[in-house]
């Protein structure tokens, strides 16, 4: 592949397309599908940050390209901070929304509506392999909110239907792609490593 694409380390064709938008059209943007035997990298680590580089040196090293890895979360202040880095197994299994959403409703129950602050946090990094510009960028970005108990909207996944952004009066999950890519923490961490891709790739 030529010189000027970007792996994006997700089979997850809205984080492609999020991510396309926010980048120069003169970069080519893949992911993991052009890659079926790249490995699953576990996320091992105990924050955001460092997951989203274990996961961008394994592609990145994988693929001899420069790549992008995110690992987001939502932060709960009532469950001091949790579920956090464990956000996508909080109910023990990885990816099962419903029930992660149903056992943080349960985890807050007793809480009252003004200690139900909460927030999305999602980090961005992008590792450039040792044979060209080598190095490590990271960033973060962050929606503040509140939880919702009884949830809303169908878009979105995984806590986006009890999640209420500060501001607004619709969950994350009631809002259009446009208006949450516009305010959401993985928006806002994509933007911020914008720059740092640019100056590298383009």
């Amino acid at each position: 592949m030529p010189a000027d694409v970007l792996v994006l380390a997700t089979r997850n064709e809205g984080k492609l397309r999020e991510l396309a938008r926010i980048l120069s059209s003169q970069i080519k943007l893949v992911g993991l599908d052009a890659f079926p035997d790249a490995p699953d990298v576990p996320e091992t680590g105990a924050t955001f940050e460092a997951n989203a580089l274990l996961k961008a040196r394994a592609i990145a090293n994988y693929t001899k390209m420069p790549a992008v890895a995110d690992d987001s979360g939502l932060c709960v202040d009532a469950l001091n901070g949790m579920p956090g880095v464990l956000s996508a197994r909080w109910a023990g299994r990885h990816g099962d929304d419903q029930a992660n959403l149903e056992l943080v409703l349960a985890q807050v129950a007793d809480v009252p509506d003004a200690r139900l602050g909460a927030r999305f946090v999602s980090a961005a990094a992008l590792v450039v392999p040792a044979d060209g510009d080598a190095g490590e960028w990271v960033v973060t970005g962050e929606v503040e909110g509140r939880l919702i108990r009884v949830p809303r909207g169908t878009g979105g996944f995984g806590y986006d239907p009890i999640f209420q952004p500060d501001g607004f009066d619709l969950t994350t999950a009631e809002m259009t792609p446009e208006a949450k890519d516009a305010i959401s923490h993985r928006g806002r961490a994509f933007r911020a490593l914008a720059p740092y891709i640019q100056g590298r790739l383009t």
